[in-house]
């Protein structure tokens, strides 16, 4: 069922390759809604990804595509379940 809802909404695949840990891509992205050097905050078909490093910048974004790429240095990868009502940024980063 799930399934059928992700096919009909044209939902690509969600995946996640890092290289080194200073190249990050990922594909299933529908919205970047915040970032910075330390920060990338987006929500992907597989839920909110928070990621956190230094240096961070976005290389390549093609939201048509679903696809980003990060240049820097990471030090995590979290996924955030969906709280029902969105909160602020603040909320989901320290909640």
């Amino acid at each position: 069922m799930a399934y059928e809802a992700e096919r009909m909404r044209g939902v690509t695949a969600h995946t996640v390759t890092m290289e080194e840990r200073e190249r990050l891509c990922v594909s299933g992205v529908e919205e970047v809604e915040s970032f910075d050097e330390n920060t990338i905050v987006m929500e992907t078909v597989a839920g909110t990804l928070v990621v956190r490093g230094s240096g961070l910048h976005i290389e390549q974004l093609s939201l048509e595509g679903g696809q980003l790429q990060v240049e820097g240095q990471v030090e995590s990868l979290t996924y955030e379940e969906d709280r029902g009502g969105r909160g602020g940024l603040l909320a989901r980063l320290f909640g």
